[in-house]
């Protein structure tokens, strides 16, 4: 093998990792403000833990931000939450820092 191709090789290696902690960090992120969401729409533990799942589940699709977001925002709607789009988006990437952090900590 020349350089050139264990170069390939470690930068493959290093997208694949790279990718599998951003989508650990996203999940951990998904788990955090949907038990945050579920708080603020007065559940109790187990079901404020199984919407955090189901917002889990929910970034398995594309745009799974926007998707996360919405039923969030809707879910606050209906239950009369008040809390702006702002703070809802400011709480998920706050969220998301926080569960890089968890993830490159238990690498």
């Amino acid at each position: 093998m020349t350089t050139f191709d264990n170069r390939e090789k470690s930068f493959e290696h290093g997208f694949a990792i790279g990718s599998e902690l951003a989508f650990k960090a996203r999940a951990r992120r998904n788990q955090m403000i949907g038990l945050w969401a579920g708080e603020k729409l007065g559940m109790d533990a187990a079901a404020a833990d199984a919407y955090a799942s189901e917002l889990v589940a929910l970034d398995l699709k594309p745009e799974a931000d926007d998707v996360v977001f919405e039923r969030i925002a809707e879910d606050f709607a209906k239950a009369g939450v008040a809390q702006s789009h702002h703070q809802i988006r400011r709480n998920m990437m706050q969220m998301q820092i926080e569960a890089e952090r968890q993830v490159r900590e238990s690498v």
